[in-house]
C-alpha cells in the first residue's frame, strides 16, 4: 500500500468536539482499508486568507497532520468524506516517496574528494569531448558558402 500525508485544517473547536472530529476522520481512514502511522498537532492558528467552508467563513483554525498506509482506490472516497465532514476547512492527501536508502561508509567518507568514487565519475564526464558535426541541411548540393 502507498504511503499518505493527509494535512487537516478544522475549525475552531472545543476540545470533546475537537476529539471527535479527529476520530470520524481517522475511522473514515480504517473504513477505507488504511492504517494510520502517525498523528501529529500543529496547534492552532490564524489562517493566512479568510477561508469559506460550509458557508462559513473562518479566519483562525486547528491543523492537523495525519501519516497512513492507504490504498490508491480509496483516496477518493476519503477526499470525498472529508469534504462532506462540517468540522473540516481544508484537508489535502499528498502521496509520499519513501526516501532513498544510501550506503555511506566512513572508509569512503574520508578519502581526499579526488579519491571518491562519485567524484572521479564526475571528473571523467567532464573530460570528455563533444564536437558537433556539420550536418548538410541540403543534400545533393556541393556548396558550403562558409569554406574558402
Amino acid at each position: 500500500m502507498p504511503f499518505y500525508e493527509l494535512s487537516l485544517t478544522l475549525r475552531t473547536l472545543s476540545r470533546p468536539e475537537l476529539i471527535a472530529s479527529l476520530r470520524r476522520s481517522a475511522e473514515t481512514i480504517l473504513q477505507q482499508g488504511g492504517v494510520l502511522r502517525q498523528f501529529v498537532s500543529l496547534g492552532t492558528n490564524p489562517l493566512p486568507f479568510k477561508m469559506k467552508a460550509h458557508n462559513i467563513w473562518h479566519r483562525e483554525g486547528t491543523y492537523f497532520v495525519m501519516k497512513f498506509d492507504a490504498p490508491s482506490s480509496a483516496i477518493e472516497n476519503l477526499n470525498d468524506e472529508f469534504k462532506r465532514d462540517i468540522d473540516l476547512i481544508r484537508s489535502h492527501v499528498v502521496r509520499c516517496e519513501e526516501p532513498v536508502q544510501h550506503e555511506c561508509t566512513l572508509e569512503e567518507e574520508m578519502k581526499p574528494p579526488a579519491y571518491r568514487k562519485d567524484v572521479q565519475q564526475l571528473i571523467e564526464e567532464g573530460q570528455k569531448v563533444v564536437r558537433h558535426k556539420f550536418k548538410q541541411n541540403t543534400p545533393g548540393f556541393d556548396f558550403y558558402p562558409f569554406q574558402k
